[in-house]
């Protein structure tokens, strides 16, 4: 049974690179999985300690970063489902993230920075869910069986988190030998990598159906109380993550007093089990019910934030990265079609909106952290974060009949 299983696997890894277009998506998606993990780890360490920002004012920069890219992405998600085509605003986004971090190497002004963060990062964080609205657009055009479609966004998300397995490590070590200016070019360089690639490789998919403004509505879809629901619970895990990822450094250099080689450590480790986990998780996805596992995934969250209350040395927060990576796994990974299926006729705009919640959560983690930690510890923010995560896991639990009613009466409408 277990070598079936693993037979039946292979074939469908093989299976996925014969899918036109997707292995040069999957080659951008890790170049831009490396790019965010050289970057993502140290933010903190670059606003408080290299610029010297205030908690607050860095909590502030880096909602201003946020809004940029919810801002400019959600634009760019509607264009994208009704006027231009994805290759055309991947190469737009890559290369803006091209000279976003090419100033964020030589600037050090407070509003410089802010202004570049908003305009130039908040365009290229649109890469991301136009490149995986592309891959949707993609396995329909390849005429995917929509039962596959979860484990191939699985595998698609791996290589993002194949990138984060050593991308955390390798950006710590650059950051010693070339410090921060250094590290922005590497970034820059990732971004014109990727840029490249889409103008040089990435084949246009065939033009498609023009979709109304009706079911472009996203005020419609959310007030839908399931559709609240889930993005309700995405939003407040993304605070929770959010606050986790800028505490993380600052709770292991100042309080358990490690290094910065530590933190890309920490960082390092969970991608590693992530890749596998994205497989097994994606095979899984096609068998049973995926919302079930996207719920199993937030209280795996809510207990990996419980137990970092606990660390008192460095070493210790290795193990619970395994933790991590499990919960990453499901709501980085099988979520993306689990929402996608909301709006199948508008992935882009399903996708941004997905992307676009975590990234409000996000905003709301960077600014409670920047405002909470000017009169707390880092140690105690863990339990600020935790008691996030444990509302979002209210949220997921609590909710689902309806969802799978929903999915059971589109998986057996014709065509579909």
């Amino acid at each position: 049974m277990k070598k079936n299983v693993i037979t039946a696997t292979k074939e469908k890894v093989l299976f996925i690179w014969k899918i036109p277009s997707l292995p040069v998506l999957f080659l951008i998606n890790t170049i831009l999985g490396f790019s965010t993990s050289f970057f993502i780890p140290y933010s903190s360490l670059f606003g408080i300690d290299e610029v010297g920002m205030s908690n607050a004012a860095f909590g502030v920069f880096m909602t201003v970063l946020a809004l940029g890219g919810v801002t400019i992405s959600s634009s760019l998600a509607k264009l994208s489902d009704t006027k231009l085509s994805r290759r055309y605003l991947l190469i737009l986004t890559t290369f803006a993230g091209v000279i976003g971090y090419i100033l964020f190497a030589y600037l050090r002004n407070y509003f410089a920075l802010s202004v570049t963060a908003f305009f130039l990062l908040g365009a290229s964080a649109a890469a991301v869910p136009q490149l995986w609205a592309y891959a949707r657009d993609a396995l329909k055009e390849a005429a995917i069986p929509a039962e596959d479609t979860p484990f191939i966004m699985n595998i698609f998300r791996m290589f993002f988190a194949l990138a984060w397995t050593v991308g955390p490590a390798l950006g710590a070590w650059l950051l010693i030998l070339v410090d921060f200016k250094g590290l922005f070019l590497f970034v820059a360089a990732g971004y014109l990598l990727a840029f490249l690639t889409v103008v040089f490789l990435l084949q246009e998919v065939s033009k498609q159906k023009i979709v109304s403004q009706e079911a472009l509505s996203v005020k419609k879809s959310i007030i839908k109380p399931y559709i609240f629901a889930n993005l309700a619970a995405a939003l407040l895990l993304s605070t929770a993550t959010s606050i986790h990822m800028l505490n993380v450094p600052q709770f292991v250099t100042k309080v358990l007093h490690g290094t910065e080689m530590d933190v890309g450590l920490i960082f390092s480790v969970p991608p590693i089990f992530e890749v596998p986990m994205m497989i097994g998780l994606g095979l899984l996805a096609t068998r049973m019910d995926v919302a079930l596992l996207v719920k199993i995934g937030f209280v795996t969250a809510f207990t990996y934030f419980l137990l970092f209350n606990f660390v008192t040395e460095p070493w210790q927060i290795y193990p619970l990265q395994i933790l991590s990576a499990a919960q990453v796994s499901i709501t980085s990974g099988i979520a993306i079609s689990y929402f996608q299926d909301f709006m199948p006729e508008a992935p882009g705009t399903a996708t941004t909106l997905y992307m676009n919640t975590t990234q409000i959560g996000s905003t709301v983690g960077y600014l409670l952290f920047g405002l909470i930690s000017e009169f707390i510890n880092y140690d105690h923010m863990i339990t600020v974060y935790t008691l996030s995560a444990g509302l979002a896991c209210v949220f997921i639990v609590l909710y689902g009949k309806e969802r799978r009613l929903r999915t059971t009466a589109q998986s057996n409408a014709p065509g579909l």
